[in-house]
């Protein structure tokens, strides 16, 4: 019996050093499930026409997810903006890896959760693609800069995971309401589609919330965050934050 019924996850970035796939290995192998959905910017072509970072830990992520596909777990990916070539692919099937354009989750309570990755509801990466380059280049300038402090922390013995990025998601009025309009924007065209939920990602910000009867999730990231949405044998909903083990859970 699979420890949990599904497993949502977004934003891994493959192909960058920022991508933490070492991390998401230890994940994978302690979350088996019976579905597991690829919520957008799994493989990061945007960074990687500016230069490749392809580790080991990155080709062991591709062959573990086929792996999963083999064994019989539904494996869905629903393709982001960063890997917004393989949207031509959508209706194929990779090694028993589907893609998809968008996909409806039934939970353990009946309700329907519509996947997408959520570049759609970005008003910045939609009309103005040229500052959604230049956030991108600056948010990776934030992480890069946060594996030093992560070192020089470990070096002070100070223990515990600290985010740079996140420090500055979280105190720049700007980037607050940049997110919060993002999940409005989600919740209403979720709303007018006739769900009961939406799981996405695309804005590196984990969520789980209930809005006026629509349950938005989002996953987070594997570059910065380390977030997975997990749906568990009993249809209960969990952001888990994983840093080579569970952590705490994420509101």
């Amino acid at each position: 019996m699979p420890r949990v019924r599904a497993v949502f996850v977004s934003d891994l970035h493959l192909g960058t050093r920022a991508c933490q796939a070492e991390h998401f290995l230890s994940f994978l192998k302690e979350y088996p499930s019976d579905s597991l959905y690829l919520l957008g910017d799994i493989v990061d072509f945007w960074a990687m026409n500016r230069s490749i970072s392809w580790g080991p830990s990155h080709n062991t992520v591709i062959q573990k997810l086929l792996r999963r596909a083999r064994r019989g777990e539904q494996v869905i990916v629903v393709p982001g903006n960063h890997d917004e070539a393989l949207r031509d692919y959508c209706g194929s099937d990779f090694g028993g890896i589907r893609l998809e354009q968008e996909w409806v989750h039934e939970g353990l309570d009946g309700r329907h959760h519509w996947l997408i990755h959520g570049d759609a509801f970005d008003q910045v990466t939609r009309y103005h693609k040229w500052v959604a380059l230049l956030g991108d280049a600056s948010y990776n300038l934030l992480v890069r800069m946060n594996l030093g402090l992560s070192w020089l922390r470990r070096q002070l013995g100070l223990r515990g995971h600290w985010s740079l990025a996140a420090f500055a998601k979280h105190r720049v009025k700007s980037a607050l309401d940049y997110f919060f309009e993002f999940e409005d924007n989600v919740i209403r065209a979720t709303r007018l589609r006739g769900a009961d939920g939406v799981i996405c990602g695309h804005v590196h910000w984990p969520k789980l919330r209930e809005s006026n009867g629509i349950q938005y999730a989002n996953c987070g990231d594997w570059v910065d965050s380390c977030t997975a949405l997990v749906e568990h044998l009993d249809g209960r909903m969990e952001i888990v934050v994983w840093h080579g083990e569970a952590m705490e859970t994420v509101a």
